[in-house]
């Protein structure tokens, strides 16, 4: 009796998906994408910040799959973050008056 009720539960919630627009899909998506955000961020930030009550190991841990994730999830939303070298910090113009 109780795997009825299981699978009518599965199924009115398939058909409540079924029934949003797709602007409300495309606002559940836009949360995800932010928490997802938030909560690589979080884990970066934790990575660099003591706490008192908190003891890291000397080596402080290795982030590199969360900090791709954070990148990714950036990317989704339009953002780059980039250190290249190339175009990070141009000449400031010459501002002295050429003699002619």
């Amino acid at each position: 009796m109780e795997q009825n009720n299981k699978k009518e539960g599965v199924k009115g919630f398939l058909e409540k998906v079924k029934e949003n627009t797709e602007d409300e899909l495309q606002i559940l998506g836009t949360f995800v994408r932010l928490g997802v955000v938030v909560w690589s961020g979080f884990i970066i930030t934790l990575n660099y910040v003591e706490l008192p009550m908190i003891k890291k190991g000397q080596s402080g841990g290795d982030i590199t799959f969360v900090a791709s994730v954070f990148t990714g999830a950036l990317a989704t939303f339009g953002l780059t973050t980039s250190n290249s070298k190339n175009g990070a910090n141009p000449k400031p113009p010459d501002h002295k008056k050429k003699e002619e």
